[in-house]
């Protein structure tokens, strides 16, 4: 069969390519052709356009790349419909991807498929309308959104496990590397390392990494180590970081976080993450916007949590600094009760356990893809 994809970001990427690999599996004849990124063309079949030439993100960015915005909805509505597809699977970024659906709904026969459902439970609520009237199977990587869906909005979806724990799952089994081999390796200290993952763009890394920076500093016996993003240059960082000891290592964030003490995270994926490697963090958000941001936060936002480990897990297991409430005094604070508080971080760590209770066992893309396939049979069953 042909699968059409459409990814906005380098997670979409990740996360799309381990499913095209898992839909390969079950259909030997899959063809594909894709908006996305270097992870998926390593997958096989057509790219049409790199993620890169359409990620932007802010109001202001956007409104300054409107016209190639457009210009690229317009490609990709003409591009979808000449090559009729089998499924147009959608990859988060919902943006740009329920408009897709809404064309593709109103205009072909094409079922659309959502995998990695958008976050309306956190804001835009509004845009389940949308979801209902375009897309045909929802997939939840999201124990949590099963209620919210189904339960509150009579919105049928699969859950099918969540793939970050495919992901971590897969490193810790490829292999053991000891602490002193990879101090040695990095250029590091015999120091316990305090992992700082500050944001995948520059907007976050801008608004968070130099508080991290300075609250880490209180710590003259911990090493701070930057997990540099991808697409992001290690010039940009140097802004920040200076010349000073704070290393800043590339492609190794899965290593970093096997040997951290403890972690400073921006929200996002990356919460997770330091969960399911069981490493104490706290949850670190600022925007220059504080006080407007804790009031929306108070008042417009539909979650009590921003962080996915506390809203997995319905209770605040780690300690959210989010908007006015980050500063370097409360997360010196913080750092000091996961780094030196055994109670606290033994409760911490149960608290993930409990998160990795809830997103089940690995195998969330070969879920989705036997699924998937399952249903795009039984449809032509049907026609």
């Amino acid at each position: 069969m042909k699968y059409y994809l459409i990814v906005g970001e380098a997670s979409g990427d990740l996360h799309a390519s381990h499913l095209m690999s898992a839909l390969k599996e079950e259909d030997a004849q899959a063809e594909f052709r894709f908006w996305g990124g270097d992870l998926m063309a390593a997958v096989g079949g057509t790219m049409v356009k790199h993620y890169k030439e359409m990620a932007y993100m802010g109001f202001i960015p956007v409104l300054l790349h409107l016209r190639t915005i457009f210009a690229n909805m317009k490609l990709c509505k003409e591009d979808v419909v000449a090559w009729q597809p089998d499924v147009l699977i959608l990859v988060d970024y919902p943006g740009f991807n329920l408009s897709i659906a809404k064309f593709v709904h109103a205009h072909t026969r094409i079922p659309v498929f959502y995998y990695i459902s958008p976050k309306i439970w956190a804001w835009k609520e509004y845009r389940i309308k949308d979801i209902k009237r375009d897309v045909n199977e929802l997939f939840s990587i999201l124990p949590f959104e099963v209620n919210f869906f189904e339960g509150k909005h009579g919105y049928p979806i699969h859950y099918v496990g969540n793939p970050t724990v495919d992901e971590v799952a897969a490193f810790l089994a490829s292999g053991s590397e000891t602490f002193e081999d990879f101090v040695h390796v990095n250029g590091l200290s015999g120091k316990p390392i305090i992992a700082l993952l500050a944001g995948s763009r520059k907007q976050e890394i801008k608004d968070n990494l130099p508080d991290m920076l300075r609250a880490a500093a209180s710590f003259p016996d911990c090493q701070p180590v930057l997990a540099g993003a991808p697409g992001i240059s290690p010039e940009f960082y140097k802004q920040y970081v200076g010349g000073g000891d704070v290393k800043i290592l590339f492609n190794k964030t899965y290593p970093l976080l096997r040997q951290a003490k403890a972690a400073l995270v921006t929200s996002g994926t990356a919460t997770l993450e330091v969960a399911l490697f069981r490493v104490p963090q706290a949850v670190c958000y600022h925007t220059p916007i504080g006080k407007i941001m804790a009031f929306l936060k108070r008042h417009v936002l539909k979650v009590k949590y921003i962080s996915l480990v506390n809203l997995i897990a319905d209770r605040e297991v780690v300690k959210e600094l989010v908007a006015d409430a980050m500063t370097v005094d409360r997360i010196s604070s913080e750092l000091g009760r996961i780094l030196y508080d055994g109670e606290y971080r033994k409760q911490m760590i149960g608290g993930y356990e409990d998160v990795a209770s809830r997103l089940g066992e690995a195998g969330a893309p070969r879920q989705a893809a036997l699924k998937m396939v399952a249903l795009l049979r039984e449809r032509r069953q049907i026609e």
